[in-house]
Formats: structure tokens, sequence, C-alpha cells
């Protein structure tokens, strides 16, 4: 048995797929096949049941595949100790970061580690905050990057930057002209949300809640843009990142409320599982990311 079947085995369960596993590893799909049919001969048992749209894993296979999870970590552990030894800095870090920050922060820290540290590779999930913590928890990703509260004993949080929050509204829009906004006259205005499970639609329904107003209408987006987006065409109003809307400031496209000459400010923080085990290459993207405010000063 050699790890590179077990790597190719463990891609095809978790793709549900030959032909997706196949292009994953950058192999052929008979050559895949091949690793399968070895891996049930050694074993002389039937890991999969194929379909021609999905795979199926067999009850021998489930025990195999979490073996082989396992015995994969443990490879990798080993190999990433001994370069740690001889100082050389490599592998794989599955980052996982919610949308203002892997949209906004993360790449221009990312572009001076991958300098620092060429060896290493950097695999990044964009997703809203509920869905990167929830795969810390299942250990598919090794550092979280999300924004707002994060209420959940299975991880450890660390913030690491400020995040100001601002009201936006369209150029042309009542609210827009006023140099003070006052809570009361957000009463019955059409707001632009952000989806569920979304840190900044979770920091969006406190406001609301804390100032206790009434939505006459209003509509979700999975993004960010799209907000910015809609708020531009005149649809409503939003809160959202400052992060996310400076060049849309610049160009008046949009405006800025001041509510009360109030600062509303979250956190973005590092989130990771609480025995990580981690890498040399880990340890020093988590250094980076701590240092994070230095870059944007």
């Amino acid at each position: 048995m050699s790890i590179d079947n077990l790597r190719i085995y463990v891609t095809v369960v978790e793709q549900k797929n030959f032909s997706k596993a196949a292009k994953l590893l950058n192999l052929s799909q008979p050559n895949v096949s091949l690793h399968i049919r070895n891996l049930e001969n050694e074993f002389e048992a039937t890991l999969l049941h194929r379909s021609p749209k999905q795979v199926k894993v067999t009850e021998e296979g489930k025990i195999l595949y979490v073996k082989a999870k396992q015995m994969l970590s443990l490879y990798d552990e080993a190999k990433q100790e001994m370069n740690d030894r001889k100082n050389i800095v490599q592998g794989t870090i599955k980052i996982g970061a919610s949308f203002t920050i892997g949209e906004y922060i993360l790449p221009k820290l990312l572009a001076e580690y991958a300098r620092e540290n060429r060896g290493v590779t950097v695999e990044v999930t964009v997703a809203n905050t509920e869905e990167v913590i929830e795969r810390i928890r299942s250990n598919d990703l090794d550092i979280g990057l999300v924004e707002g509260e994060v209420a959940n004993a299975d991880v450890e949080v660390h913030p690491f930057m400020e995040d100001e929050m601002i009201m936006i509204a369209p150029a042309n829009h009542t609210l827009a002209q006023l140099k003070v906004v006052k809570p009361e006259m957000l009463q019955e205005e059409v707001w632009i949300w952000r989806e569920s499970g979304s840190g900044t639609r979770a920091y969006s329904d406190r406001f609301m809640q804390e100032l206790n107003l009434n939505v006459k209408h209003s509509f979700i987006f999975s993004s960010s843009q799209g907000i910015k987006e809609a708020v531009s065409e005149g649809l409503g109003i939003a809160m959202i990142s400052k992060w996310t809307v400076r060049k849309e400031l610049q160009a008046g496209t949009i405006k800025r409320l001041n509510i009360n000459n109030r600062k509303f400010v979250r956190h973005f923080s590092l989130v990771q599982s609480k025995n990580p085990g981690y890498s040399k290459a880990h340890q020093l993207f988590i250094v980076k990311i701590e240092g994070a405010d230095r870059f944007f000063d």
C-alpha cells in the first residue's frame, strides 16, 4: 500500500466522482481507477460502488476512508517536522475566510506571505462566517478568518483586527442629504441584507434590534458586491464593512450615513481548532495575521 493510493482514494471519496478526482489530482481517470482497484485487491474488499453519475462508499470503504485520513495526516505531520528540523518551510495551508476578509484583507497578506514562503501551497475557501466555522470544526480547514462574534465552544477565537461598519445609501436618497441621521429616521426603510450565517448579517440584525427599527421591505444578497450594486442602483440602504465600499464612496456612487455621530466597530478574528498541531508554515502565517494592522495603517 502506498501513500499515493490512499491520497487518491480519499480524493475519490470526497469528490464522489472519478472524473472530478482525476481532474483535481491531474491524473487520467483510468489511472485513478487502477489505484482504487489495487487497494481493493490488497484489502480483498469492495470499497466503492461505481455508477455513471456518482460513487457510493461501502461499509468497508468507510472504514478505510477514516483510517486513510488519519494515516495521511500523520504522514504529512512527520514530513513537515523533518522539514522544520532543516528549516525548510513547506506544506499546504487550508484557509477559510469570510467574504469581507477573503476579498479585501487576505489577498494583501497572502501576497507577502507567499513571497517569503515559496515552498508553501495555500488553498483559500471564501464562504460566510457560519460555514467557515463549521469547516474548522470538521477539520476541513486549518485556519479560519471571520468577521463578527463567534459563539462556539469547540474552537479557539483570537481577534486580530478592527473593522468599522457603516450605513450606506444611494447618492440621491433623502437621508444621504443630511449631515446627521437620527435613528428614528431609519424606520420603515427598504434594507439590503446579506444572507443568514454571514457575519455582516448578524451585525446588521443586532443593529436593528438595538434601535428597534421596523423594515418596510428587504432584499437579500449573498455577497458584498451584490449589496453595493443594489444600493448604488437605488434599491435601498444597508450596513456594510467600510473595507468593501472605499472606492464607491470616493466615486460618490453611494453615500455614507452619519448615524448620530456614532462609530460602529466589530472584530476580525482568527479561528482554529483547540488542538491544531500546526506546522512551521501555519505558525508563520498566524504571525502574519496577528500583525495585520501594520499592512493597513
